[in-house]
C-alpha cells in the first residue's frame, strides 16, 4: 500500500500541471472555432432565449450550381450553422436561398428539415411559372417568403415581383429585397403597391460615405413607419469605408434605424459571408453580434428585434 500513495513532493509537482488544465480547460468553454468566420472568442453580448438569426446560407457541393450565379462559396452545411449557434448562443434561424442554385430549392428545403419546423424558417427564390401546389409544400416546410436579389441578379426580375407578390400574400408570405440603395430608390412605387410586407436586406445597402443622406433610407424608413416594410440589421461589413472591428460608419445607419422603427427590425449574421471571397478575411461572428449591443444598447429592445420581431415576421410560437 505504500507505493500507492503520493509523497508530498509529488503532489506539489502534480499541483501546477492540474491548476493548468483546470485554466485550459476553461479557456476552451470560451472558445469557439467556426467555419468561415474569423475568430474564436464568444461574443461578449448575451442573447435571451429563442434569439433569432435572421439571415444566414447553407451550400453543399451535392447540389447543382445555376449557370448564371455569380457567386459560388464552398460547401458550408448545417453542421457548420450549428457551430455557429453555438458560438453565437442563437437557437433559431432563417435560411436564405442562395443565388448560387439560382430557382433549385432542393437544398433549402433539405436544410429546413434538418433544423426542423420549431426553429427554421426559409426564404425561397421562384419565378412565375411555379405552381400553387409547390408554394404550399414550401410552406408546410417552414418557407415564409420569397427573395428577389437584384445585386447578384440572375434568377429573379423586378417585373416578376408583382404578379409573384400578388401570388405569395395569401400565404401571409413577404418579399426579401437584396438592391442597392440606388435601385431601392428608383423602384420606391413598386414597394409600395405590392400586396406583401417588404423585407431590405443589410442596411439597405447605403453607399458610405453618404449613408443615411442617400434618398433610399427616407423610402425605407417611410414604409418602416407605415408598417408596410421591414428591414435587416446585417452585413455591416458590405459598404462600410471604415471596416472592422468597429464598422463605425454602418453602426451609424443601423443606430439611425434604430432610432425609426425598433419595432421593424430583425437581426442577421449572413453566415458563411459569401460576398467575401476565400482568398479575403472572413468577418468575425462573434464581433458582428456585438454591434448589435452598439447600436441598441437597451437590452428590453435587442431582445425585442432578436426574439419578438422575429417571431412576428417568421412566424415562430
Amino acid at each position: 500500500m505504500l507505493e500507492a500513495r503520493w509523497s508530498r513532493r509529488s503532489v506539489l509537482k502534480a499541483i501546477p500541471r492540474l491548476a493548468f488544465g483546470a485554466v485550459g480547460i476553461a479557456h476552451g468553454e470560451n472558445q469557439q472555432s467556426v467555419r468561415w468566420s474569423a475568430g474564436t472568442e464568444l461574443p461578449k453580448t448575451k442573447v435571451p432565449a429563442h434569439a433569432t438569426d435572421c439571415h444566414h446560407h447553407i451550400y453543399d457541393a451535392r447540389f447543382p450550381v445555376d449557370p448564371k450565379a455569380v457567386l459560388r462559396p464552398p460547401d458550408a452545411t448545417v453542421a457548420d450553422y450549428r457551430l455557429v449557434q453555438k458560438r453565437l448562443g442563437t437557437t433559431r434561424n432563417v435560411i436564405i436561398q442562395p443565388s448560387t442554385y439560382g430557382l433549385d430549392n432542393r437544398l433549402l428545403l433539405e436544410a429546413l428539415g434538418q433544423f426542423g419546423r420549431a426553429s427554421a424558417r426559409g426564404i425561397a427564390v421562384v419565378n412565375p411559372d411555379i405552381a400553387d401546389a409547390e408554394l404550399k409544400r414550401m410552406h408546410a416546410a417552414g418557407v415564409r417568403g420569397i427573395r428577389f436579389n437584384l445585386v447578384q441578379a440572375g434568377a429573379t426580375t423586378l417585373d416578376m415581383m408583382d404578379p409573384l407578390s400578388k401570388r405569395v400574400a395569401p400565404l401571409g408570405w413577404h418579399i426579401q429585397i437584396h438592391a442597392l440603395a440606388d435601385q431601392i430608390g428608383a423602384a420606391k412605387d413598386l414597394w409600395n403597391r405590392v400586396p406583401c410586407p417588404v423585407v431590405f436586406d443589410h442596411l439597405g445597402r447605403l453607399p458610405e460615405p453618404q449613408g443615411i443622406s442617400h434618398p433610399a433610407f427616407g423610402v425605407i424608413c417611410a414604409l418602416l413607419q407605415r408598417g408596410k416594410a421591414w428591414l435587416k440589421l446585417s452585413g455591416f461589413y458590405m459598404d462600410t469605408k471604415v471596416g472592422p472591428p468597429s464598422y463605425a460608419d454602418s453602426v451609424e445607419v443601423a443606430k439611425a434605424y434604430v432610432k425609426e422603427a425598433p419595432e421593424r427590425l430583425v437581426w442577421g449574421s449572413d453566415w458563411p459571408h459569401p460576398t467575401v471571397t476565400e482568398n479575403e478575411k472572413k468577418p468575425n461572428d462573434a464581433i458582428l453580434l456585438d454591434l448589435l449591443a452598439v447600436c441598441v444598447p437597451e437590452a428590453a429592445m435587442r431582445n425585442r428585434i432578436l426574439v419578438d420581431n422575429a417571431s412576428k415576421l417568421y412566424g415562430f410560437a
